[in-house]
């Protein structure tokens, strides 16, 4: 079944980012690159991306077992690709809006 399991936050400054955190919440973060970096408890996950290019909002991270299938679904259902699949340390996936708009990500583990 299809489950929630990442949430990727836009930061200006992922060190503060970073700190308030592990303050407020006690969280550990394990960094990927100088702009990025994510908890690793196995649940649902938080990631924290300073890319310049970053998206501007929240992105919600699903995952799914079949990537193809689920991306056809997205399709049929009328959501619009936004990032083809791609690949990334732990898997693929890729982006879309849904009908209202938001845009959130599938990925497969790999």
């Amino acid at each position: 079944m299809a489950r929630l399991n990442y949430l990727e936050l836009p930061t200006r400054d992922r060190a503060a980012a970073k700190q308030f955190y592990a303050q407020a919440f006690g969280w550990t973060f394990t960094d990927f690159g100088p702009d990025y970096a994510a908890t690793l408890s196995g649940d649902t996950d938080i990631g924290l991306d300073a890319a310049p290019d970053r998206i501007a909002a929240p992105l919600p991270v699903i995952e799914v077992h079949d990537l193809e299938t689920v991306e056809d679904a997205v399709t049929r259902a009328g959501g619009t690709i936004t990032v083809p699949i791609f690949a990334f340390p732990g898997g693929r996936r890729f982006h879309f809006r849904d009908v209202d708009g938001h845009e959130l990500a599938v990925s497969q583990p790999g």
